[in-house]
């Protein structure tokens, strides 16, 4: 067995075909009219057809209860991207973890929640360009000198 994707149930299959290609650049693999691929495996499903295949069940919108995950080598620009589009709806701005990691969520038309997460490497890379030895980015961001070593080639 393989995993295959991430099913999202959506009002309206052109709106977030639009958006997930104009916000995220995932290119349309297959149109199915009711059903879209995705690239990156994520697949859009109208709403209407997601009822009748699990049952008639009612689908809600908005549960805040999971999140697609993307990283951004370049998270500075791609937060000028997400300002630049109108209506995007933010769980929170920019924000730093703990480890050092940029981040930005956001909701798709659904409200799916989106996350875009600095690319680990350029985590590592920022921190060693600021002037951090390889061990003090190790402490910075809770892992091994190996990790950094790893991260930083």
């Amino acid at each position: 067995m393989k995993y295959g994707g991430v099913l999202l149930a959506v009002a309206d299959i052109e709106r977030s075909k639009r958006f997930y290609h104009d916000v995220l650049r995932l290119e349309v693999i297959e149109d199915f009219g009711a059903n879209i691929v995705l690239t990156g495996n994520v697949f859009l499903q109208s709403k209407e057809t997601w009822e009748k295949f699990i049952c008639g069940k009612p689908v809600s919108f908005g549960s805040n209860d999971f999140e697609l995950y993307f990283e951004a080598d370049d998270i500075d620009g791609y937060i000028k991207k997400l300002d630049s589009i109108p209506g995007i709806k933010f769980v929170h701005p920019l924000i730093e973890h703990s480890w050092g990691q940029r981040v930005v969520r956001f909701y798709d038309p659904d409200y799916h929640i989106i996350e875009v997460g600095e690319n680990m490497d350029m985590v590592v890379k920022r921190f060693l360009k600021s002037g951090l030895s390889v061990e003090e980015t190790a402490k910075r961001m809770d892992v091994s000198v190996e990790y950094v070593h790893a991260k930083a080639e």
